[in-house]
């Protein structure tokens, strides 16, 4: 999905980075460009979803009910199925509606703020994900980032010797 930004440019949604912090009330202001981008997708109704990585998701509502609906016959699958039940309690536990404020505020709930040490003060990234944003603790971003570029020079390694093994 594309949109005209200013001065006719090209925006992709929900991209780029920016620093932020909680305040003593467990709100966070989001970035201008985030807020524009969840107006623009759902009028500023979000689910909040904790992620195993140690983030917390913030996706537009359809996004995240369009996640949920890839299932067929969830409740069949789920009367016989514990990986099932567990996807559905990641899910359902692990989730929470919210809705941006007029001046563009959301607040996180204190179980969220302090399993993923988004705490008051700390520095928090809020990070576009291209269908929302995740928020991340400073230091668990900079692992992540870390983790990330691992991985791709690890995955060119890897491509780079099959090629060579595939010419000799």
């Amino acid at each position: 999905m594309e949109c005209n930004g200013m001065n006719g440019v090209i925006m992709i949604p929900f991209c780029g980075q920016e620093k932020c912090s909680v305040d003593a009330n467990g709100r966070l202001k989001l970035s201008p460009r985030f807020i524009r981008d969840f107006m623009d997708r759902c009028s500023g109704e979000v689910v909040l979803h904790y992620l195993p990585e140690g983030a917390l998701a913030i996706y537009p509502e359809d996004v995240y009910m369009e996640m949920r609906s890839g299932t067929s016959r969830v409740a069949e699958k789920a009367g016989m199925s514990i990986v099932q039940r567990r996807m559905l309690r990641s899910f359902g536990a692990l989730s929470h509606p919210e809705t941006i404020s007029p001046q563009g505020r959301i607040t996180l709930p204190q179980a969220y703020r302090d399993k993923l040490d988004l705490q008051p003060g700390a520095d928090i990234y809020q990070v576009g994900v291209e269908i929302g944003i995740e928020l991340w603790n400073a230091s668990r971003w900079e692992q992540e980032l870390e983790n990330i570029n691992n991985h791709l020079l690890e995955k060119g390694e890897r491509e780079m010797d099959a090629d060579l093994d595939g010419e000799l």
